[in-house]
């Protein structure tokens, strides 16, 4: 299928707006957050010089050369969400729980002999989700400044009322598949002469108007990427430790959201009220796979001194959208004749595509080096990462020939940047007991600084046991970020709604050693 440019979606991270954003979609599938066991994520997701835990899958795989037994893990999550938007000054909030499994793991350890230098090493196949996508939000204001319709007006000007339409036992016009068409058939603009390309709003009858309308955005999301790693890990004489894996990725979004305008009111004229409210509804289901590798090594030059470093590659991921729109309109004096014949005939209207736009593309995400150190003793142990990616490295490609990214590819170059992210923590040990403590800080990834802090900070803490069979470890994250929302663009100032996303995340690992 051809690339189709949709016209909105939700998107978890970042400036959102009208349209579906390739750019926007590029940070939000490349910038994945700490996952992996109990243990590590009460460290902040700190394990590029750690070692010992399946986590390593993800970040360095020579840490799985530091096992001495074989495990099996599961790993049980609850998230508890609380977000907030702030949209001309009125505050919403949106509470949220999930359940999920975020953690799945099998390693197999096999020794050698020790007078080789070659120790043995382990097998692993691991199971992390690296980036949830369940999020909802809502906001609700009066606007005295703009309406969506005056978006409608700017994205068809130049646009023939044909392209906007399908007539029975006809093709659709080539900009049938909009949400601007949809609103052309629900009355909400026309062409001024009939069959022009100009378009007018019955919503701004008079010169110097002040419109008011109450407007409220409903969105819903789920979904997440998660990814299945084959990985081996290497121990040479305790000292240097050398690992590689595959990892293979799952990609599944499903926003829809909804968009409702309603109570207009005219400053000039207060009696004119032509519609009661309009809706639009939009749905998207976006699936794909990836592929990545990594490389890694943990060297360690003193018994209490752990470096390490690696290198995961660009994920490579094949994608495929699905996007399905719908408009409703209510509309008063549809049958009296003191009002414009451009009104409908009838008092309830709706236009909808009659099948879903399928979009095919690849896109691939940028790859990340990882250095760490750790310092350890019989009381436990302090370590810190540090991660380097360059976010305006994402790529999109088309699959079908004549079609181009060119123009989302300058853009994601131009808007994000090379970032260096940290990740910090700590582990207590006594006797069979541990307690944990970290910080995992994600930078802003834009190049042009805002009042909005787009960094994403997260403090864990953690506790466990440990025997020389079973083990179970407790997580407690807290996440949050800033983010803002725009509705959709016009000339002048555009709405916006000033969000911050809270997450409380609790995880259970459970591991049985053998």
């Amino acid at each position: 299928m051809k690339k189709l440019i949709f016209l909105a979606v939700l998107l978890p991270f970042g400036s959102m707006v009208l349209g579906q954003d390739f750019v926007d979609n590029a940070l939000l599938f490349s910038r994945t957050g700490p996952a992996g066991s109990a243990r590590i994520l009460g460290v902040g997701g700190a394990q590029v010089a750690l070692g010992g835990a399946f986590s390593s899958a993800l970040s360095n795989p020579a840490g799985l050369g530091m096992y001495n037994r074989s495990e099996f893990t599961i790993t049980p999550g609850l998230s508890f969400q609380n977000n907030s938007s702030t949209y001309f000054g009125a505050k919403t909030t949106e509470q949220k729980d999930v359940f999920h499994l975020p953690g799945l793991s099998l390693v197999l350890h096999h020794e050698t002999d020790r007078e080789s230098g070659f120790l043995g090493g382990s097998f692993a196949v691991t199971m992390s989700r690296i980036n949830h996508l369940n999020r909802d939000f809502r906001y609700s204001a009066d606007n005295n400044q703009n309406s969506m319709i005056d978006y409608f007006l700017l994205d068809a000007d130049g646009l023939t009322p044909e392209s906007m339409l399908w007539p029975d036992d006809e093709p659709p016009g080539a900009n049938f598949f909009t949400l601007t068409a949809l609103a052309y058939n629900n009355y909400l603009m026309e062409d001024v002469p009939a069959g022009s390309t100009s378009y007018r709003s019955v919503l701004s009858p008079l010169d110097e108007e002040v419109r008011t309308v109450r407007q409220e955005e409903i969105n819903e999301a789920r979904g997440a990427q998660t990814q299945w790693s084959i990985s081996y890990g290497a121990n040479f004489d305790d000292k240097v430790f050398l690992g590689a894996g595959l990892g293979l990725i799952s990609l599944r979004f499903e926003p829809r959201q909804f968009f409702t305008e309603s109570n207009f009111r005219f400053s000039l004229d207060p009696g004119y009220q032509p519609l009661d409210f309009f809706q639009t509804d939009e749905s998207y289901d976006i699936t794909g796979s990836g592929v990545n590798f990594s490389l890694g090594a943990v060297y360690r030059p003193i018994n209490f001194l752990q470096v390490g470093a690696s290198f995961v590659s660009p994920t490579y991921y094949s994608i495929i959208d699905y996007y399905t729109a719908r408009i409703d309109s209510y509309w008063f004096h549809f049958d009296d004749p003191d009002f414009p014949n451009s009104f409908p005939s009838q008092p309830e209207v709706y236009e909808e595509f009659g099948e879903p736009l399928i979009s095919e593309y690849r896109i691939t995400t940028p790859l990340k080096f990882n250095t760490g150190i750790a310092f350890i003793s019989k009381y436990g142990f302090i370590t810190t990462d540090v991660e380097f990616v360059n976010y305006g490295r994402a790529r999109y490609r088309a699959v079908e020939r004549g079609d181009s990214f060119t123009g989302e590819n300058d853009a994601i170059k131009g808007e994000y940047k090379n970032v260096i992210n940290y990740k910090v923590g700590a582990e207590f040990r006594y006797d069979l007991y541990r307690l944990r403590a970290g910080f995992n800080y994600m930078a802003d990834p834009y190049r042009v600084h805002t009042d909005i802090d787009r960094s994403i900070k997260t403090f864990t803490a953690g506790a466990g046991i440990r025997t020389r069979s079973f083990f179970a470890d407790l997580a407690a994250m807290l996440s949050s970020f800033d983010q803002t929302r725009s509705p959709y663009f016009v000339d002048g100032p555009d709405p916006v709604a000033f969000q911050t996303f809270k997450t409380t995340t609790l995880l259970l690992t459970l591991g049985f050693t053998f």
